[in-house]
């Protein structure tokens, strides 16, 4: 059997003109309930995402450090563990790393007016996983 380099499968066409175009967005996923953490884990890389996961804020730190994939930062607010709640967090992201989006949720209540870094986007929860989603999808979309 031979192959024509003429019929060449599309798919494979595709991925050989830009890969960069058909990679999965990398999300850097903090938090720290394990639950919460699979849950949202799960659902983000249904939805096409590729997720890293931290349990506090310095991992997500170390991560960042050792990660210039990451495209999106999603962060809980209340985490006990670690040297930083997750409005620290996405103001010291929001610094260092100003190419990355920040969204930020919590059960706890919203946000007060210093709390977020500018662009930064919210979310409350109980969260739907569809609204997560589409807003991920769409802070992905303006950051580009």
């Amino acid at each position: 059997m031979t192959s024509d380099p003429d019929r060449t499968p599309p798919d494979v066409q595709a991925e050989g003109a830009n890969p960069a175009c058909d990679a999965a967005p990398v999300v850097l996923l903090v938090e720290d309930d394990g639950l919460l953490l699979m849950e949202a884990a799960d659902t983000l890389a249904e939805a096409g995402f590729t997720v890293l996961e931290a349990p506090h804020a310095d991992h997500a730190l170390k991560l960042l450090e050792s990660r210039p994939d990451v495209e999106l930062l999603m962060t809980d607010v209340d985490m006990p563990l670690g040297s930083m709640n997750g409005f620290a967090l996405a103001r010291l992201v929001s610094r260092r790393w100003p190419r990355i989006p920040v969204l930020v949720v919590s059960g706890m209540g919203s946000p007060g007016p210093h709390d977020m870094p500018p662009g930064a986007r919210f979310i409350p929860k109980p969260y739907a996983p569809s609204a997560l989603v589409r807003t991920l999808h769409d802070t992905v979309r303006r950051a580009a």
